[in-house]
């Protein structure tokens, strides 16, 4: 059984409630009746039950009616909802009136549900920005303890078995953050090793990317990512993390022993966290298309509880997988 089939079997086995806040997308609905039809979440779908009813006539979406539908301008909660929004923004200038128009919007409600405790994750953006998507969950879930910063991680999937675990490697931060600090590339590095046990099940060997492997070259650039890892092993001394590395040395047994020797990280990391979003992004989207790799992703993480980002051109396989994915990140 592959990861992502071992992750199905987790959301199937621990149903968690996922609301989707754009329950009238297609694609959504198409992937929700996947999921429903497997009993791998309870779903949420925030929308006019009429038109989420129509749509799923008309695609012969036949598991639907087994999601619980919210619509915002009926649903006896929403004053609940909107005293919580009220209570959490009123210092920010927020009055009752606004706070009761904001509840109504699709994103604000599914974190206000799981900020209430009637939701365990939400997943969005086939339709939204993920600006969008992330403003409410800034303003009403906030990020975990201990951690200041959301980032996002890639499941790598490569046919180069020889490297992570049988191919299998994680890539932050690829999605949010332009230009970590130090800490936050520390915090980073944490958030992605609780990633990596929660969904791809295994523990992470993180190994901080750079252009020089321990003192290799001087820089600016190099300092920033010995402080963060620096910083990681006083925030998590459990954490394996090791840097800094080059790619080579942190993945190459050989390379790594050489490189750095001694080090139980170098040559068999499975976790790379890239020292700022450029060569995060670059480096994944790189690899996918010059071996053939299967990217997944990205995961959100950081945030106090799982609320994943979808790009607006997804495909219903991928509103498949991340709804498991959120799933798994519930568990935790």
């Amino acid at each position: 059984m592959n990861l992502l089939d071992q992750i199905m079997a987790r959301a199937i086995a621990n149903p968690q409630r996922i609301v989707l806040p754009e329950g009238t997308e297609i694609r959504t609905l198409k992937a929700a009746n996947i999921i429903l039809q497997k009993k791998a979440a309870k779903l949420i779908l925030v929308g006019n039950e009429k038109d989420i009813e129509k749509i799923a006539l008309e695609n012969d979406l036949k598991y639907i009616h087994e999601a619980t539908i919210i619509n915002p301008e009926t649903d006896e909660k929403m004053a609940t909802y909107a005293d919580l929004l009220f209570e959490l923004r009123r210092s920010k200038g927020l009055t009752l009136d606004a706070a009761k128009n904001l509840a109504k919007d699709p994103l604000y409600l599914a974190c206000l549900m799981i900020k209430n405790g009637d939701a365990d994750g939400e997943l969005a953006g086939a339709q939204n920005t993920t600006g969008n998507v992330l403003r409410p969950a800034f303003q009403i879930i906030k990020t975990k303890p201990g951690i200041s910063v959301v980032s996002g991680a890639i499941l790598m999937f490569t046919p180069t078995k020889q490297y992570g675990e049988d191919g299998l490697l994680v890539f932050a931060d690829c999605a949010v953050n332009p230009n970590p600090t130090a800490q936050e590339l520390a915090e980073i590095a944490i958030s992605t090793a609780l990633t990596t046990k929660a969904v791809a099940g295994f523990e992470a060997r993180v190994a901080m990317l750079s252009f020089s492997t321990k003192g290799s070259a001087k820089h600016e650039l190099v300092d920033k990512v010995v402080e963060a890892t620096r910083l990681a092993r006083i925030m998590n001394p459990d954490l394996q993390i090791e840097g800094e590395l080059q790619a080579d040395a942190a993945l190459v047994p050989a390379v790594g022993q050489s490189k750095a020797p001694g080090s139980t990280i170098a040559g068999h990391a499975n976790v790379l966290v890239f020292p700022d979003l450029q060569a995060g992004n670059i480096g994944y989207k790189m690899v996918e298309r010059f071996s053939g790799s299967q990217a997944v992703g990205p995961i959100l993480q950081g945030i106090a509880a799982p609320i994943n980002d979808l790009s607006r051109g997804c495909s219903v396989d991928d509103i498949v997988r991340m709804i498991t994915i959120t799933a798994n990140q519930a568990m935790k």
